[in-house]
C-alpha cells in the first residue's frame, strides 16, 4: 500500500455533467417539441426501466434553483449540460425561437454564475427533434444539418457573452449506432449506411458551427464531446492487434480524427468503400472539415474495451457491420461493476491521456464524464438515510489518480467532470443504476439528498488535493 497526494493544476476543473432530457421534464414543453427520446418513450415506453423516462425526469425545469444551490453544496466548479434543441424551437422550418424555454435557459446560466459555477452547454445531446427525424429522416438530410447550424447561431447569440464553454455534440456517434448499425433501440432499423451518412452528418455540423462560431468573434472555446473507446487486443498477436486497429477506426477514429486532424483517416474511407458504404461526401463538406477544426474536446471514458481476431467468416447474406472484423474479448479475472455490466480499469484514462497527447497534438481536453452506475442503492443508506457511497469515491479516486499521474506526463487535460451531479434518467434504464453526487428519491417526491460522495467532492474540491492510499496491483 502506498499514499499518495496530488495536487491539482492551477484552474483544473472539478464539475459534473448531465444532459437537458436527463434532467428537464416535459414541463413547458409544447406538443410540437419533442425530441428524439421523447418519441421513443412516447413509442416504447415499455423498454423503460419501470417506465420512466424524461417525462418527468429530475423536474430541473422548476427545481433548477434549488439544484443550482446543492451543485455549491458537492463543490462544483463547473457543470455540463445541454441545451435542448427541439425545446428551443418553435418553429424548426423558420428557426422561430421559443421565447419561454430560451428565458428560462438565461435564468439558469444567470443562476450558475451568481453562484460562482461556470455554465458549459452541449448542442445537442440525442435531442435531435421528432420533426426533424420523421420529416427529414434526421441527419441523413444536409437540411437538418443547416438547421442545426442557424439553431446554434441563434444560441450563440443569446448566451455566449455569458457561457465560455460549448460542445457541438455529446457522444455523437451513440444514436445512430444503437439505432442504424445494432438495430437496438427505437425505431430499430439496421442500416450501415446510414450509420455512416449520419456519422458524417455530425462531423460536417461540428465544423460547421466552428466556423460559424469563430466568424463571429466570440470569447471563448468551441469542441466536441466524444465518447472514445479505449480499444486493447487480446494479444500481441498480429491477427488480434489489427481487429483492435480496425475497432479503433470505425468506432474512435471516425469522430477524432475529423474533429482534430480534419479529415477522415484513409484507411477508413478504404474499408468503407470495399464493403459497399458510400456516404457520399462532397469536396465542398471535406473542405469545410479541413478547415475547421475544433479548439478542444471532451472525452467520455467509464470501461475499456477488449477484442480479439473474428472467431467465424461474415454471413453473406448478413448486412456489413464492423463486427466483420473483430469479435469482443473478456478479460479473465477483470474488476467488474456488476450492476452496470462494465469492465472497471483506471488506467483507461492514462493510456487515453497519452493517445491525445501523442497521436493529436496534445489538444486541450477535459475528462468530460466518468462515474459509476450502481443498482439499489438504498441498501447503503445509514441511519440518518444517507447513502454511504464508498465505492463510488473509489472510483474516482482511482481514475482521478491515473489523469493526474498523466498530467504529471504532459497530458494537456485541464477537467474532470462526473457523471452524474443528481441521479437522472438514463436511456432504458431510467433511474435503474444510480450515478449521482445527490440521490434523487423517487418514493419522496424526486426530493434532493446529498450521497457521501457529494461531501467528499466538495473536500476534494476546497482542498484541491487528492489524497489516496492504492495497493500497487490494484490501482
Amino acid at each position: 500500500m502506498t499514499q499518495y497526494a496530488m495536487k491539482f493544476p492551477e484552474g483544473f476543473i472539478l464539475g459534473a455533467a448531465a444532459s437537458a432530457w436527463q434532467t428537464e421534464g416535459w414541463s413547458g414543453k409544447k406538443d410540437s417539441q419533442d425530441s428524439y427520446i421523447d418519441a421513443w418513450y412516447k413509442n416504447d415506453r415499455k423498454v423503460w426501466h419501470n417506465g420512466y423516462g424524461p417525462a418527468v425526469a429530475t423536474d430541473f425545469y422548476n427545481r433548477y434553483v434549488e439544484d443550482i444551490d446543492l451543485m455549491q453544496v458537492v463543490g462544483l466548479t463547473h457543470y455540463r449540460s445541454s441545451i435542448n434543441w427541439s425545446r428551443f424551437m418553435l418553429d424548426y422550418e423558420q428557426g422561430i425561437v421559443d421565447e419561454e424555454y430560451a428565458g428560462y435557459v438565461d435564468k439558469v446560466i444567470d443562476t450558475m454564475l451568481a453562484k460562482g459555477i461556470e455554465p458549459m452547454f452541449c448542442l445537442e445531446h440525442y435531442e435531435l427533434p421528432a420533426y426533424l427525424l420523421e420529416h427529414y429522416g434526421g441527419w441523413s438530410s444536409p437540411k437538418v444539418v443547416d438547421m442545426f447550424v442557424h439553431y446554434a447561431e441563434e444560441v450563440f447569440k443569446r448566451y455566449a457573452h455569458k457561457v465560455k464553454y460549448w460542445f457541438s455534440f455529446n457522444e455523437p456517434i451513440v444514436v445512430q449506432t444503437r439505432v442504424y448499425l445494432d438495430a437496438i433501440r427505437y425505431p430499430y432499423e439496421q442500416d450501415t449506411n446510414k450509420w455512416m451518412v449520419w456519422n458524417h452528418a455530425k462531423n460536417l455540423a461540428t465544423a460547421k458551427i466552428v466556423k460559424a462560431y469563430r466568424e463571429h468573434g466570440y470569447d471563448g472555446k468551441i469542441g466536441v464531446v466524444l465518447n472514445p473507446e479505449v480499444t486493447y487486443p487480446r494479444s500481441s498477436a498480429v491477427h488480434d492487434k489489427r481487429a483492435a486497429e480496425i475497432y479503433d477506426l470505425f468506432y474512435n477514429r471516425v469522430f477524432l480524427d475529423p474533429a482534430i486532424k480534419g479529415e477522415y483517416p484513409a484507411e477508413l474511407l478504404t474499408l468503407l468503400r470495399g464493403n459497399g458504404i458510400d456516404f457520399a461526401p462532397t469536396e465542398e463538406d471535406l473542405a469545410i472539415i479541413k478547415h475547421n477544426t475544433v479548439d478542444f474536446i471532451g472525452a467520455n471514458l467509464y470501461y475499456p474495451h477488449r477484442v480479439k481476431a473474428p472467431e467465424a467468416e461474415w454471413p453473406t447474406h448478413v448486412p456489413f457491420h464492423p463486427k466483420k472484423y473483430f469479435s469482443g474479448f473478456d478479460l479473465p479475472g477483470r474488476e467488474m461493476n456488476f450492476s452496470r455490466g462494465w469492465e472497471i480499469d483506471p488506467a483507461i484514462v492514462y493510456d487515453m491521456a497519452m493517445r491525445i497527447k501523442n497521436e493529436y497534438g496534445n489538444i486541450e481536453w477535459i475528462l468530460s464524464e466518468n462515474g459509476m452506475g450502481i443498482e439499489n442503492e438504498a441498501e447503503f443508506k445509514d441511519e440518518e438515510g444517507q447513502i454511504q457511497d464508498d465505492y463510488r469515491i473509489d472510483f474516482i479516486s482511482r481514475h482521478l489518480f491515473h489523469l493526474l499521474r498523466a498530467i504529471e506526463d504532459g497530458a494537456n487535460c485541464r477537467g474532470y467532470m462526473l457523471w452524474a451531479f443528481t441521479d437522472n434518467v438514463s436511456p432504458m434504464n431510467a433511474f435503474k443504476n444510480r450515478y449521482g453526487l445527490v440521490e434523487i428519491d423517487l418514493e419522496d417526491n424526486r426530493n434532493r439528498r446529498v450521497k457521501k460522495s457529494g461531501q467528499w467532492y466538495k473536500t476534494l474540491s476546497e482542498t484541491r488535493c487528492l489524497d489516496i492510499d492504492l495497493d500497487d496491483e490494484y490501482r
